[in-house]
């Protein structure tokens, strides 16, 4: 069996190691575009921050790794794919023949549609090359502005403050990490941040970016205008499925596949950014940029190539984030469903909130600032769907309550069960 997996990020990298100790016997090749080993994208902030080197970035710490391991790793891009045929053109004008097919592309930063976006010094933080020219750029007192304040622009910020460079943050939501926090909670991580010396400017959007000399000039629609000796765009990005027009498969955001991560085309998998799967909150397919999922995609996808029938029960939405040492989650509907009821604690003095979002009385949703002992808890009650009976109202009523909430559902399961 011939086993083929376009991409070498977690999702890619996990699923040929599975195959490799479930079929040692096949043949497994990971084909990756970039002329770096397989590597972490996650881990680029800690190299900007000099707690890791380049090294530090792989996914796999030892350099014949993969040969050890029997894996064939190809540095090509694959244009096309013949499903037909099952074969894949690669640009350098070869190609791979396959019997079982992963696309686990992932995803590429969005460019917003801004004059100026494709000027030299406005970079991504996307790819190790995006980190080696940031780190060339935002030495320690220069001045750098960061466009986007989600998930990933938040772990880039980290990075840039604690290279010591006069940051200034723009957000066009009225919030920061507007696709993980409420009101609330978005606003207090605003507030964290501008103590700590970083210029955020949420509701606001960037119009322009100009030469300047050697420098740039941000314009802004409030009527600012902002000196930048590099601009770093974070402002979202989108599935690597391009290359798949014309192929057959089906995708929409991403590849679209079933409940064992199964594309239109039976012998075809996607897994990881690239992938459409199943969201566990909602039952709904979307497409999930998270490492978490993406490695528990790999396995998953994996197990399914090589005939092993293994569901994907959905993944769960789960980001935890550390914000220049405040530490926020959400899971799940944080937002909360229509017709459910929400219990929250807000102390903005000490910057601590937590909002839980119910269904009838199962968990369902919940939002954590400042209060990282809570965080594999709230996770638990809501992958376990427990039934909180008369701990919601405990809850209502004091939402740091949780731990007791677990520890007094999950041991009346065991009572009913007979197990203690």
């Amino acid at each position: 069996m011939k086993h083929v997996i376009i991409g070498a990020g977690p999702a890619g990298v996990i699923a040929a190691e599975t195959i490799r100790k479930v079929q040692p016997d096949s043949s497994v090749t990971i084909i990756g575009d970039e002329s770096e080993p397989p590597y972490s994208r996650m881990a680029i902030p800690y190299y900007l921050i000099d707690h890791i080197n380049e090294k530090g970035t792989y996914l796999r710490k030892t350099d014949s790794h993969f040969a050890d391991a029997g894996i064939d790793v190809v540095r090509d891009r694959v244009s096309s794919i013949d499903t037909k045929n099952k074969k894949l053109s690669l640009e350098d004008g070869s190609s791979v023949d396959y019997d079982k097919l992963l696309i686990a592309t992932g995803s590429h930063p969005i460019r917003p549609p801004i004059p100026g976006i494709d000027l030299p010094g406005v970079l991504s933080c996307w790819t190790l090359e995006d980190g080696r020219n940031i780190a060339a750029r935002a030495k320690k007192g220069s001045n750098v502005v960061l466009m986007g304040a989600g998930f990933i622009g938040c772990i880039i910020l980290e990075a840039l403050a604690s290279r010591g460079v006069n940051l200034t943050v723009i957000e066009m939501e009225d919030r920061m990490v507007p696709r993980m926090m409420d009101q609330n909670s978005g606003n207090l991580i605003k507030k964290w941040c501008q103590d700590k010396g970083v210029a955020v400017h949420t509701s606001t959007r960037v119009e322009s970016i100009e030469e300047s000399g050697k420098n740039l000039k941000v314009s802004l629609d409030n009527g600012e205008v902002v000196d930048a000796d590099v601009v770093i765009s974070a402002t979202g990005v989108k599935s690597n499925i391009q290359f798949l027009e014309g192929s057959g498969i089906e995708t929409e955001f991403g590849v679209l596949v079933n409940n064992r991560l199964q594309s239109s085309d039976p012998d075809v998998y996607a897994a990881g950014d690239v992938c459409q799967g199943k969201d566990f909150s909602t039952g709904e397919y979307s497409v999930q940029a998270i490492q978490p999922t993406a490695a528990d995609h790999g396995r998953i996808a994996a197990m399914n190539m090589m005939g092993k029938d293994t569901i994907h029960q959905g993944s769960i939405n789960l980001n935890v984030l550390d914000t220049l040492g405040l530490i926020s989650s959400s899971y799940g509907l944080w937002m909360g469903v229509e017709g459910g009821d929400s219990s929250e604690l807000y102390d903005p003095e000490r910057y601590r909130y937590i909002s839980l979002q119910f269904e009838d009385d199962v968990l369902v949703g919940a939002q954590s600032l400042g209060l990282t002992q809570h965080v594999g808890v709230l996770r638990g009650l809501i992958q376990s769907k427990i039934k909180l009976g008369k701990w919601k109202d405990h809850l209502m009523k004091d939402p740091t309550r949780i731990m007791e909430a677990y520890l007094g559902c999950t041991q009346a399961i065991g009572h009913n069960a007979g197990v203690i």
